[in-house]
């Protein structure tokens, strides 16, 4: 018998094993992968979370040697794998001008988008400043805050049922209740690198406010809108109110009102101008007015002047007119009653001084 001595010897069993091992390995090699990027995923993000963490203790150690202490009870820090999550059972501020404390809040940013946080809190909310105590409950609040390398780009903040009441306040006490809230703000294009300028957007709508029922003598609810710019908004931090207020008062800050909008029942008032802070700390500018349905209202206001039984008659008069002017056509419905122009409404030196004449008994305090 003759043998082929061109195969190697025992070529027919060492093939077949080598093939086998190569087919074991390419079926567990994507099972490894995915086991090396799994860990090297939970790697990056218990790091990422280390860093978070390192980084809110310095914040808060930095803002504790300012003299304001915040606190995060029962503070956890997850959200594995996609995003970081902190959980707060309590936020509280402790500064010298008064402590403030929120009830379980979250706040969520994912790993692809760290600057993008998004926040929600079951409230309430509790301040105490001074005199003042004010109290605030809601359905549902959220928030966002896309941050930037120079600032942020926006931030949001959306509220349902919102109910708000402040104890201390002269001449009473205030509340205001709603259906829906919200504000939004962002660096204001054009001015925010020349004036630190912040636009501002607010909407608040079915409203209630037992002062302005009062002053109004309807208890409709209320629609607000309002669009306006702050400019200086960079100086402010998270300082004293006194401390930020000066801070924008003395770098120039203005509250510029674009378009304010109020709806209550028949009763609608637009206005826009500029307000500032004067030297004793008060409010000051001019608003000018466009309104329709508040002849009684202007009335009252005009026949002030003039004492109590004159003053009524004037007041009569000047509502007369002014709803003569505003009468509507009776076919068009409810709210086309057009707006008519009313004379400005200027805060000079504590005082509300409407078509040229300080309103009596009405002052604008100090802010601080």
């Amino acid at each position: 018998m003759v043998q082929d001595r061109t195969r190697p010897e025992g070529a027919d069993q060492t093939a077949p094993v080598g093939r086998a091992r190569r087919s074991r390995l390419g079926l567990f090699l994507p099972y490894i992968l995915l086991a090396l990027v799994v860990a090297g995923w939970s790697a990056g993000w218990l790091w990422m979370r280390e860093r978070a963490a390192a980084e809110i203790d310095g914040w808060i150690a930095r803002e504790a040697s300012a003299g304001r202490t915040w606190t995060c009870a029962d503070r956890s820090l997850g959200g594995y794998p996609f995003r970081l999550e902190l959980r707060c059972s309590a936020v509280t501020l402790d500064r010298a001008d008064g402590r403030f404390r929120l009830g379980p809040s979250t706040a969520v940013a994912q790993i692809y988008q760290p600057r993008l946080v998004v926040f929600e809190s079951a409230g309430p909310f509790h301040v105490e400043q001074g005199a003042l105590t004010g109290d605030a409950s809601w359905s549902a609040l959220q928030g966002s805050f896309h941050g930037a390398a120079d600032g942020f780009t926006r931030a949001s903040l959306v509220v349902d049922d919102p109910d708000v009441t402040v104890k201390g306040a002269e001449p009473g006490p205030i509340a205001v209740a709603g259906r829906h809230l919200e504000l939004h703000a962002r660096p204001s294009p054009g001015r925010f690198d020349s004036d630190g300028a912040v636009d501002l957007s607010l909407r608040l709508n079915q409203a209630a406010v037992p002062q302005l029922d009062a002053l109004t003598g309807t208890r409709d609810p209320v629609d607000l809108a309002l669009d306006a710019s702050l400019t200086q908004a960079t100086v402010l931090r998270t300082g004293t109110v006194a401390r930020e207020l000066e801070r924008w008062r003395q770098a120039g800050g203005n509250l510029d009102l674009t378009a304010l909008s109020l709806a209550k029942g028949a009763q609608r008032v637009q206005a826009k101008g500029t307000l500032a802070l004067d030297a004793a700390h008060r409010p000051a500018g001019q608003i000018d007015l466009r309104a329709a349905g508040v002849d009684a209202l202007v009335g009252s206001i005009v026949g002030q002047r003039f004492g109590s039984d004159r003053g009524a008659l004037v007041g009569q008069l000047v509502g007369g007119l002014l709803g003569l002017a505003q009468r509507p056509n009776p076919d068009a419905p409810a709210d086309a009653t057009p707006l008519k122009a009313l004379p400005p409404l200027r805060l000079v030196d504590g005082k509300v001084v409407f078509s040229g004449f300080p309103i009596p008994n009405v002052f604008v305090p100090a802010l601080y």
